[in-house]
């Protein structure tokens, strides 16, 4: 089906006229469907809940940094900016204006994407100016929200308890749900023209420019849409656990787990962050708590043979061998 971009044109006009849509339907049932059901079977067979909790927001995160990172080559240092937001963003809708729970974490992923309106200028920078720079804001937005004077909104560096509202079971199952629509996103970008589109910038934007591709716009809809799940994640987080600090929502390991997940098993692909978390947020728990000196060694050397030997990630093993890997 001819679908040629016009320049001047946004590529998403024709994008689900490209969309190879029995791939799409296989992705969504072999790949997103089963994942979704183990995760809703499994705190009935499984006892540590938390640990099933916490699978699934490094998911999300893995396929957040995913899509701003593996679709466009923005990689986020500051992403957990966009998770603390979320998680203040829900404390602030159930503290100040009793809403209820569900609707406080629409509203933490709202004010996921209007972090990210506002942190769009740095997509002008690139490489690790725009890592440092992303860095730099999610610290700016920590010291705001830990700031004293906001004592009254935030608590300040005080910490948030969130008695009313606690209900892990309910926030779990909406993680499960967060979850599905991040791999709905992912499975899209996998499968369209827009998708194909944001690669082409991420590898050559004057030669995407010039084929008619807006790349400012695409960069920014991949921007937004990483910010969006990362705002939900953090407003089902603080859903949760209920009581938390500044430091725990905005620390720094959210951002360095969720991109080490994301390129240990390979971006700009729907498994690969999965099989990432599977594998070393499995390592993690069961190292990691008992013997955390030997967990340290083990991720680094993880971490150098990857960077060494396979910097596509784990999914490049498979695609050397000819297979197509989703």
């Amino acid at each position: 089906m001819d679908c040629r971009v016009k320049p001047g044109n946004d590529v998403p006009q024709c994008v689900w006229r490209n969309m190879k849509h029995d791939t799409f339907i296989r992705h969504l049932l072999l790949i997103v469907a089963p994942l979704i059901a183990a995760f809703a079977i499994l705190p009935g067979v499984y006892d540590n809940h938390l640990l099933l909790f916490n699978f699934v927001i490094f998911l999300i995160l893995a396929q957040g940094v995913n899509i701003i990172y593996g679709f466009t080559g923005y990689l986020p240092f500051g992403y957990v900016g966009f998770f603390g937001a979320g998680a203040y963003g829900f404390a602030i809708m159930v503290m100040h204006f009793q809403t209820p729970a569900p609707l406080a974490v629409l509203v933490a992923g709202v004010v996921g994407v209007l972090l990210g309106l506002l942190l769009t200028p740095l997509l002008r920078l690139s490489g690790a100016y725009f890592a440092i720079a992303n860095l730099a804001a999610a610290l700016a937005v920590l010291h705001f929200v830990a700031n004293p004077a906001l004592e009254s909104i935030t608590k300040g560096p005080y910490g948030v308890a969130l008695n009313g509202t606690f209900n892990p079971t309910l926030a779990y199952v909406g993680a499960v749900i967060i979850l599905a629509l991040t791999l709905g996103i992912v499975v899209f970008l996998r499968n369209s023209s827009f998708g194909m589109a944001l690669q082409a910038v991420r590898e050559d934007a004057v030669s995407a420019a010039m084929a008619g591709v807006n790349v400012v716009k695409m960069r920014v809809i991949a921007w937004l849409a990483s910010a969006l799940v990362a705002g939900l994640a953090g407003g089902v987080f603080a859903w949760y656990v209920s009581v938390f600090y500044p430091d725990n929502v905005f620390s720094s390991d959210f951002s360095i787990f969720a991109i080490v997940f994301a390129l240990f098993g390979g971006v700009a692909t729907i498994m690969g962050p999965i099989v990432g978390v599977v594998i070393l947020y499995g390592i993690y728990n069961l190292i990691g708590f008992t013997t955390p000196q030997y967990f340290q060694l083990i991720y680094g050397v993880l971490i150098m043979a990857l960077v060494l030997f396979l910097p596509a990630g784990l999914v490049s093993l498979a695609t050397r061998r000819g297979w197509n890997v989703p």
